[in-house]
């Protein structure tokens, strides 16, 4: 197995994250945020903290700074700070003060005095459903709501009038944050030629336009860079507010400016996935072949609708092969920060709506779990003609069941001693995608290599990555093979999310590398070079040619050159037209339930995956475990809520609980390789996601098998328990 090249930096300490940087100069500066949910800032008392000592400026709406207006081709518009009076939520940013030191700005933004004029704010999930707005077509061009009927069926109500069982209920999960490791932050640094902007993020050149147009710069005066990135699960998609008070206020001052937001303040002044309620129903036959499936979605959204939590569209229009579907999706505006992506969006939450429907449906018709799923396995999304590339869920299910002794299961669960044991599954799919990219591949006279891209490396591994797929488009050894990432100077390598990154820059690589050979040959057998005239071949990192052969740095030595460089560009295309893709996994998990004090805990995990082609084991299936621990934390663990007047009460990691190394067993991943090179040539599919799908509906199963208690919300809490 190959170890991630950034692994020994990050675990030394050595790793220089955006808040590492320090320039002579530095100036530091902290966020004010609100403290009403809904109105308008009246005035902004700055006197005091103006006056502190070590203070450089204190910026708001009515002072603010040079900002305007911004938005990017993929995301669109992005909200900018400090641009209007108006607050949408509790903790949105509405002031920035700046120091000489972090305490002096920390301390003088405790002395900023906001009047508010405020008005009623909407801040409650449940009494918002009943005005609930329709949302927008689905994200891959659905309608909603969508209707597919049998021929000769007049309408969904006759299909489930038909069913001989129906099963139909609600289910509620709650708001998250992406809890990354590294806060969002920006280190500004203003120079002659523009701006440089060290800041974690998941597309530098996407965020390179961001703040090029809110400054009013043009792209290449702005310099972003982002090697490491502590955590990122889509919260680091778009330009954060440090990066933007640091960038304007540092071209304000003329001087290098830091800024971070504190753990608190990371939980409103950033954004969150979105709450949700979703309403399944189910009816099929006495045989568990389904007839009719309906998702009904709501999901929370701040008040300018900007993100809706696409839980119907993400799950049941692909998932199983049911004859009439119904899915529709609504949105209840709030008063609540930005609600944003975030792992497996759509999927993770609407997975867990569907596969608890469907265990439900499964008790119902006493059939194994297991079974039910397979039965009723899609060839092809639902109303689709296009048929799946790759699929080999069932063997997910076969291996996984053996694995985990499924067989053993009780469809009552058993008891250990004091303990309650019960087991679950569930299906995970996320949809198998490409972003364009383009990557620029280099040979060096030394013998070596260099891949570089613009994309980012959040924590997945794809710096190692590219090196493999460098070295073996290149035909070397990856120790050859320099990796460059997160820098906008560099080819634009795309969003890193959507489990995209590997296919995306993996293709574009083999492109690149492809047509360097053939500019190499080109250059071997040029007039004056070692093979003039000859006709050549490369492999092993050689060009052969009239019986002898050169490594690429004799060749580029002999013609007196350093280096040799080809670009790759990679997007989707024609493949859309003729197949879905989507990678597959079965989750499996135990779950002991204490009798007494109904405490709840994991046991064991296992999950199967048919990812495609897998580059790097050893990080695909760190990436796997993290999914599947995130999903037993949605299961039993994370929860924001909402107090009345929209502040969040648990804005830290003391009431927003996450799991531990205690609450996690030793998890089990297990991969059924099946390169989809109908997908890309490369043949990987997305895996960083997929590990989230299904897992907490897993658990909550597995929590009906052990107790009889069938808990339709997340988290589970030990009250939900209680006899």
């Amino acid at each position: 197995m190959t170890p991630r090249l950034d692994g020994p930096l990050k675990a030394a300490g050595r790793a220089d994250y955006a808040l590492d940087r320090t320039f002579p100069g530095m100036a530091y500066g902290y966020v004010v945020l609100s403290t009403i949910a809904c109105g308008e800032i009246e005035a902004m008392d700055v006197t005091a903290a103006k006056s502190t000592p070590g203070v450089l400026g204190v910026y708001s709406p009515f002072d603010p700074l040079d900002l305007r207006p911004t938005s990017t081709p993929m995301l669109g518009e992005t909200w900018v700070p400090l641009r209007d009076k108006e607050v949408a939520y509790y903790g949105q940013p509405v002031g920035f003060v700046v120091a000489e030191t972090f305490e002096q700005a920390r301390d003088a933004a405790m002395l900023v005095e906001v009047s508010y004029r405020e008005r009623p704010a909407r801040t409650s999930m449940e009494d918002g459903l009943a005005s609930a707005e329709q949302a927008p077509p689905g994200r891959d061009g659905s309608p909603n709501p969508l209707e597919i009927l049998t021929p000769g069926v007049e309408s969904f109500e006759d299909a489930l009038a038909a069913s001989p069982v129906v099963v139909e209920a609600t289910y509620r999960t709650a708001a998250q944050n992406h809890a990354a490791m590294e806060p969002h932050s920006a280190v500004a640094v203003p120079g002659e030629a523009g701006l440089t902007v060290y800041t974690g993020n998941q597309a530098s050149t996407m965020m390179a336009g961001e703040l090029a147009g809110a400054l009013g710069l043009e792209p290449s005066e702005v310099h972003v860079l982002n090697p490491f990135v502590g955590g990122a699960f889509g919260g680091k998609g778009r330009t954060s507010v440090p990066a933007f008070l640091a960038a304007a206020a540092a071209r304000a001052l003329g001087r290098p400016v830091k800024a971070a937001l504190a753990r608190e303040q990371v939980f409103t002044a950033t954004a969150n996935r979105p709450a949700t309620v979703q309403k399944m129903t189910l009816g099929a036959d006495e045989r568990g072949t389904l007839i009719a499936l309906r998702h009904d979605s709501w999901s929370s959204t701040p008040m300018d609708r900007s993100f809706i939590e696409p839980t119907s569209h993400g799950t049941s229009r692909e998932w199983y092969a049911t004859q009439n579907l119904s899915i529709s999706q609504k949105m209840v505006p709030l008063n609540i920060p930005p609600t944003t992506f975030m792992r497996a969006p759509g999927e993770a939450p609407g997975s867990f709506a569907l596969e608890s429907a469907i265990d439900e449906l499964a008790v119902a018709l006493r059939m194994d779990p297991i079974e039910l799923r397979t039965r009723n396995s899609s060839a092809a999304p639902p109303g689709k003609d296009l048929q799946w590339s790759s699929k080999h869920l069932d063997e997910c299910f076969r291996i996984g069941a053996e694995r985990f002794g499924w067989a053993r299961r009780a469809p009552r669960g058993h008891t250990d001693g004091d303990w309650l044991v019960g087991v679950g599954t569930a299906t995970a799919m996320f949809p198998a995608l490409r972003f364009p990219a383009t990557v620029e591949v280099t040979l060096r006279a030394d013998d070596t290599a260099v891949v570089g891209t613009g994309g980012a490396d959040p924590g997945t591994g794809l710096l190692t990555v590219l090196s493999l797929v460098g070295a073996e488009s290149l035909d070397i050894e990856p120790e050859r093979v320099t990796p460059l990432l997160g820098d906008s100077a560099l080819p634009p390598g795309g969003l890193s999310g959507g489990s995209t990154a590997t296919a995306s820059t993996g293709t574009a690589i083999m492109i690149a590398a492809a047509g360097l050979i053939d500019e190499l040959l080109a250059v071997a057998s040029a007039p004056g070079a070692p093979f003039e005239g000859q006709e050549t071949s490369y492999a092993d990192g050689r060009v052969l040619g009239g019986g002898r052969s050169m490594t690429f740095g004799e060749v580029l030595r002999a013609v007196g050159r350093s280096s040799l460089a080809a670009k790759g560009s990679s997007a989707p295309g024609e493949e859309l037209t003729k197949h879905s893709f989507s990678s597959f996994g079965a989750q499996f998990a135990e779950v002991r339930v204490h009798r007494l004090t109904r405490e709840a805990r994991v046991s064991r995990m296992l999950g199967v995956f048919d990812a495609g082609r897998i580059i790097n084991e050893k990080a695909a299936r760190s990436q796997l475990m993290g999914g599947m621990i995130w999903g037993v934390s949605a299961a039993l663990h994370e929860g924001l809520e909402v107090a009345a007047g929209g502040r969040f009460a648990n804005a830290d990691f003391a009431g927003y609980l996450l799991p531990v190394h205690a609450d996690i067993p030793d998890v089990e991943v297990h991969f059924v390789e099946y390169p989809d090179t109908l997908h890309n040539d490369l043949g990987a599919k997305g895996l960083g996601e997929i590990g989230a799908v299904g897992m907490a509906a897993a658990v909550a199963n597995a929590v009906y098998n052990a107790t009889g208690i069938r808990v339709r919300h997340l988290p589970i809490r030990i009250e939900d328990l209680l006899d």
